[in-house]
Parts: structure tokens; C-alpha cells; sequence
């Protein structure tokens, strides 16, 4: 047996030296790309619109996949028109599913290039890859007494995740929600079952009737919100306001908060990016992220979470200046330097040099 696995060993490596560079593992690859644990894939299973702008899409991921905890997001990797492009999705499914599969609920954004993709092209048998799942938007544990979810738009994702795991672990759970309409809410139905059979307290605002969400609102609708575990998913403007009621309520340590893009507080500035390898050059006026910038000029760009936590856009500044578009901070290099910038949340504060 042993001089069997030996020969059947030497006979795979002289295959492989006989394709390289393409070895038997990539041809196994393509038959079965979910096998492969060093190279994280998932296939599309099937894909359920949502709402007429998001859809959910049910992956199956492949081997080396670790479970979540309820919260949690995972990077994506689309091809879109030959490029494999990088964006962060919450996983709406619980963590245990008996069939293994997980679950990413995606909204169409205006501009958006891949999640337009995912809603409108995304296929069964499609294929994706995936990076381990992670984000510290999580559940407490033990499970709170009284929990309040305060969402809009697409924020209803990571909250519906926990509600799927854990709802039945908390006895007394509030959802504040907000969207367009009620046919923009996301898991709508759900919801509402949710609400009928007792098992949650739905509040829903309708913002073309209602207006946008407010603190003031939320001390008339759920009046011991202090009192609860709180947990706050949506726009930026939406979780600057419920952070500093929170904290003039002396309540901070009570609150989670989930961003989907960082808080941009400072602009200004700009300048002529060059980008040293690609040779292309951009001029921008300091308004949004290098990494938007660059795509939108057609430059190839590293990327991940698109929000400052992931570090995947990290580049070198090898010359010129850069602002943190969060709080205003300056990077300056020298000629010659090589200092790494995160170009999802910098922007160009002058003339500047990128290595990429």
C-alpha cells in the first residue's frame, strides 16, 4: 500500500512538471472550485429578490469555511467584466443551517457596481469568493433581557441575522425600522409575521410620510430605550445622531453601532494623483476616497471593506500628501518615502504619488 501511494505520488508530481505553469490543482479547480480550502469560494444556489432594489442570495460555501456568529459580515469577491471586484455583505442566515448554506441579502445602490451586479445578474451556479467571515457588530452573551434594533435601509441586514439565530433566546425585543415605503422594507413580511405572532415589537417608519428617523422620535416611540441592550445599523447620519443621544444620556456603553461606509467629516484640498505603476493620472478636488477616485479612472485597486477596517486598500504614498477624509488627518511623504495609506478613507490633499 505504501509503494502504491509513493508511485501514485511521484506519477502527480511529473504530471504537474509536465503542465506547469498550470498544475493538475488548477484543472481540479475548475471541476470542483469549492474544493480547494486555501482559495475560499461559495456557489450561488439560488437567488430570491427581496424588494424591487435587493435580493438575497443563498451560498454554499467550500471547504474551509469557518461559521459566523450572528452579525457578523463576509467579503465577497465578484468578477465583473474581468475584474474581481471586493465588497463586504452582512450574512442575513443563522450560523448552524442544516444545509450548511449561508445567506448575504444585497441592495441595489445607485452607482454601485457590484451590487447592482449581484441583484440584477447573479445566477445559480454562479461562483464567488469569500473571505472568512468577521465584524464586531455581534450579539452580546448572554442574550440581553430587553434588546432594541434601531435600522434603516439596508442596516436591517445584520439585525435580521441575529434575529434568526437568537430570537428565541430574548423574550422581549423592540425593531425600530425605517425605509422608503413599506414595499422598500427589506424582509418586510418576515417582520411583520414576526410582530403578529407576538415574538418582537415592529415599529416601522415610512420616510416619504414620516421623515427621516430622529432621537426625539425614538424617546416618544420606545420610551425605556435606555433601559435596553441597543443595537443601530443605517446611514451615517442616522448613527451620529443616535451616538450622541446615547452618550448626552450618559447610555454609551449601551449602544452598538454597525457602519456601512465610514463617517466622511473632512474635505477640501485635492490635487493630481499619479499612480506610479499603472502610469495613470488623476485629478481629483479631495471630496471622496483615492480608491474611488482611482476606479472610477479605470485604475485597478485593491479593496475590501471599503470603511477603514480591513486594511485590503492599503497602498504606498511615495510622495506628496493625503488627508484622512474622518477626521483630517495628514500623511506626508518625501520623495523617495514609501508610507502606507488606507485609500478607502484618503483622499488627496495635493499633488501625490500612489504606488500601484
Amino acid at each position: 500500500m505504501a509503494v502504491i501511494r509513493t508511485l501514485r505520488g511521484g506519477a502527480w508530481r511529473v504530471v504537474e512538471l509536465i503542465t506547469t505553469p498550470v498544475v493538475p490543482a488548477d484543472y481540479l479547480d475548475v471541476i470542483a472550485p469549492l474544493r480547494n480550502a486555501r482559495v475560499l469560494r461559495a456557489k450561488i444556489d439560488a437567488v430570491r429578490p427581496e424588494t424591487d432594489r435587493s435580493a438575497t442570495l443563498v451560498l454554499r460555501p467550500g471547504r474551509g469555511w469557518v461559521p459566523h456568529e450572528p452579525g457578523q459580515y463576509v467579503r465577497v469577491g465578484v468578477d465583473v467584466d474581468g475584474v474581481r471586484q471586493w465588497r463586504s455583505y452582512s450574512i442575513t442566515s443563522p450560523p448552524a443551517r442544516a444545509d450548511g448554506r449561508i445567506t448575504i441579502t444585497v441592495n441595489a445602490v445607485t452607482g454601485g457596481l457590484v451590487s447592482t451586479h449581484l441583484v440584477r445578474r447573479a445566477r445559480r451556479g454562479m461562483i464567488v469568493h469569500l473571505d472568512p467571515p468577521t465584524g464586531e457588530f455581534r450579539l452580546s452573551d448572554p442574550r440581553p433581557a430587553k434588546a432594541l434594533f434601531v435600522t434603516a435601509g439596508s442596516g436591517i441586514t445584520p439585525v435580521m441575522g441575529m434575529l434568526r439565530s437568537a430570537l428565541h433566546e430574548m423574550s422581549d425585543v423592540v425593531v425600530v425600522h425605517s425605509a422608503g415605503t413599506a414595499d422598500a422594507v427589506v424582509f418586510g413580511s418576515e417582520l411583520r409575521a414576526l410582530a403578529a405572532a407576538g415574538r418582537i415589537r415592529l415599529i416601522e417608519r415610512h420616510t416619504r410620510a414620516d421623515g427621516r428617523l430622529k432621537p426625539a422620535d425614538l424617546d416618544e416611540l420606545v420610551p425605556d430605550l435606555f433601559d435596553r441592550q441597543a443595537w443601530a445599523c443605517g446611514p451615517n447620519e442616522m448613527l451620529d445622531d443616535l451616538e450622541t443621544h446615547w452618550a448626552d444620556s450618559g447610555a454609551t456603553d449601551r449602544l452598538r453601532t454597525e457602519r456601512f461606509r465610514p463617517a466622511l467629516i473632512s474635505a477640501g484640498g485635492g490635487g493630481t494623483v499619479t499612480f506610479t505603476q499603472s502610469g495613470t493620472v488623476v485629478e481629483t478636488d479631495g471630496s471622496e476616497p483615492l480608491l474611488d477616485s482611482a476606479e472610477s479612472a479605470g485604475v485597478l485597486m485593491p479593496s475590501g471593506c471599503r470603511m477603514g477596517i480591513c486594511f485590503s486598500c492599503v497602498l504606498p504614498l511615495r510622495e506628496g500628501a493625503v488627508r484622512d477624509l474622518r477626521d483630517g488627518t495628514l500623511t506626508v511623504a518625501e520623495a523617495g518615502d514609501s508610507i502606507p495609506v488606507q485609500t478607502c478613507i484618503s483622499a488627496a490633499a495635493g499633488p501625490c504619488k500612489i504606488e500601484n
